[in-house]
């Protein structure tokens, strides 16, 4: 059975028009056509500029005919959140308030997929405030699982994993603060890295600049369908931008390392599905059999980072409380209250304590990592959620928290993290998190091709 242009991924695509196989316009044609298929079911696009689109490739088309390098993902169709700047389109956060703030200038990761010759389709439903691990909001709508309609798609990058597994494009942009990339990649059936603190530029001329918590905690990040696309995606991304002043220019390749990872089946004593626990064993066994050697240990404590994490949280949240209140999204509202409930008030003390305190857990991860240089643990403890299973009830609530400790705790740590589907139970996707050092994506992108290798099941129909 001959493959569509839109299901082959960005590494094919960049390949074949590169060769001058396919032009960036038929591409972008293809997953333009696909997007007007598929979207109205999903919701995962909330804008699209077809002409914008095809004039875009339209320039890599003549990059390449006059023998330029047209870049890592020449003629690769792409999306963007709609919490980045992306030049005359509006930066609505999934806001009502925002749905008329033009952003003035690219975002640096807009800016470096551009450059890289990718080109940008559609941009990509978030939940109010990005706020949620469901995507769903009062000015844009909810998106939908492709896999599995009645399961969230993730969040906040619910509609980039959405439009990546359902082939509206190749490669959906993320930004992940506790997890929305990597739980919106597992809730869909895909690969998403979260990169280490840094490696990526950001930057929204929109807005005034984020609060200490986001910038330390905050970062953009591919979901694909194929390890290789996380690679040339992260290459692309994180090329120099010195709007960011937290931006290093690390090296992607660091040399060589030992093939040892450590199994943590539920870290701090998680709850943890027995799905789940087997989806790891199952990727630690992958490894195993790549000749790694993998030994189950328990890791340092999460627990720590993860309350840091909503201490910075709140203290950011806290200060925009009028706006939450002003957008009147029940969802974010309900959610709001809950991280209130759990936070007390984040007075200067708490704040310099909450910041004083990642350096130890930092210390001792990477510690940790020096002698285990990849984690295998959950991406979350258990299956991808119910549709708004966060908002049903305060204990809900609770118990999504609870599951979701990796995805909270790391983001303090600074620490690279890619989710790695592995296959699924029925319609439910089934996956692992592997953790690695500060600057090591490309362990982490060696430990996944080899998990990838023994299949995935990623596929698109």
């Amino acid at each position: 059975m001959m493959t569509e242009i839109w299901q082959k991924t960005a590494t094919e695509i960049a390949a074949l028009v590169r060769a001058k196989t396919l032009s960036a316009v038929e591409v972008t044609q293809a997953h333009l056509d696909r997007i007007d298929s598929v979207n109205g079911a999903i919701n995962a696009i909330v804008q699209t500029f077809p002409d914008e689109a095809l004039a875009q490739a339209q320039a890599v088309d003549q990059r390449i005919a006059r023998g330029e390098d047209a870049g890592v993902l020449c003629g690769v169709p792409v999306t963007t959140k709609v919490n980045v700047d992306q030049k005359g389109h509006a930066t609505t956060n999934g806001l009502k308030l925002q749905k008329d703030l033009i952003a003035p200038a690219d975002n640096p990761v807009v800016a470096n997929l551009r450059a890289a010759g990718a080109v940008i389709v559609g941009r990509t439903n978030t939940p109010a405030f990005s706020l949620r691990w469901f995507t769903r909001n009062d000015l844009h709508g909810q998106t939908l699982n492709p896999r599995d309609a009645g399961l969230t798609p993730g969040g906040s990058s619910g509609g980039a994993s959405a439009a990546v597994a359902s082939g509206m494009c190749a490669v959906g942009h993320g930004t992940d603060i506790a997890g929305s990339i990597r739980y919106p990649a597992y809730a869909c059936g895909l690969h998403g890295l979260r990169p280490t603190f840094g490696r990526v530029p950001a930057y929204n001329a929109s807005a005034p600049d984020r609060h200490i918590g986001a910038q330390l905690m905050a970062v953009s990040g591919p979901i694909t369908r194929s390890i290789d696309d996380i690679e040339a995606s992260l290459l692309a991304m994180a090329a120099p931008d010195f709007c960011d002043p937290w931006w290093v220019p690390a090296p992607y390749d660091q040399g060589a390392f030992p093939k040892r990872a450590a199994l943590v089946v539920a870290p701090d004593g998680m709850p943890v599905a027995p799905q789940v626990e087997a989806a790891l064993r199952d990727a630690a066994a992958r490894l195993t059999a790549a000749g790694w050697s993998v030994e189950e240990v328990p890791c340092p404590s999460l627990r720590p980072a993860a309350l840091i994490n909503e201490q910075l949280w709140m203290a950011d949240m806290r200060s925009v409380n009028a706006v939450v209140e002003a957008e009147g999204e029940a969802d974010s509202q309900f959610v709001f209250a809950q991280m209130k409930a759990r936070v007390p008030e984040t007075d200067v003390d708490t704040l310099m304590g909450a910041l004083q305190g990642r350096l130890p857990l930092i210390r001792e991860w990477q510690a940790f990592l020096r002698n285990y240089p990849v984690v295998i643990c959950p991406v979350s403890g258990e299956l991808p959620f119910a549709q708004q299973l966060d908002v049903e009830a305060p204990e809900t609530f609770t118990r999504i928290m609870e599951a979701q400790l990796t995805q909270r705790a790391l983001p303090v740590l600074g620490l690279p993290a890619l989710a790695v589907a592995t296959g699924a139970q029925g319609n439910t996707p089934v996956g692992a998190q592997l953790v690695a050092g500060r600057f090591r994506e490309d362990i982490l992108i060696a430990a996944g091709r080899d998990i990838e290798a023994a299949g995935t099941e990623i596929s698109v129909s």
